[in-house]
């Protein structure tokens, strides 16, 4: 049997603000049957995410803005329209090297669940204000161990 087509504007899914930046909600996971997740991402220097892992691949492709991608050990510069594909379990991370807008296609799992969960209701489509205080990301890591992120601890 096939799936339900989903059809919708931008400003149609959920908007959050976690760590720093403005996460817009494209496609669910409950839109999929729990096949793929879409969000576009805009993050400001130095809003990066901490270095992680998740239980399902990643896609994410660079709309605007330059990023320097940590994945497995290795360090990868990108600017728009480049690509990045990221298997589960590998470890990973970005830093925004100016305002970055990216697409994040996340092939299974509830990664829309964990920003949800971990994030807030954005109070309005843009970047919030820079947060007053560090991230709590013991919170964040037990989220995300229900979700399938696993942190990684700083070295």
């Amino acid at each position: 049997m096939a799936g339900k087509a989903v059809a919708k504007s931008a400003s149609q899914g959920q908007a959050i603000w976690m760590l720093g930046g403005l996460y817009e909600l494209l496609l669910s996971g409950d839109e999929t049957d729990g096949k793929t997740t879409v969000v576009q991402f805009t993050i400001p220097v130095g809003a990066a995410p901490p270095l992680h892992t998740h239980n399902c691949d990643e896609t994410v492709y660079v709309i605007d803005g330059t990023l320097r991608y940590h994945i497995d050990g290795e360090i990868f510069e990108g600017g728009p329209g480049s690509i990045f594909h990221i298997p589960a379990g590998v470890e990973e991370n970005f830093e925004p090297t100016s305002l970055l807008k990216i697409i994040g296609v996340y092939h299974g799992g509830s990664m829309d669940k964990f920003f949800a969960e971990a994030g807030e209701l954005a109070k309005s489509r843009q970047v919030p204000p820079a947060p007053s205080s560090p991230p709590d990301l013991e919170r964040v890591a037990e989220i995300g161990a229900r979700h399938g992120l696993v942190l990684i601890p700083a070295a």
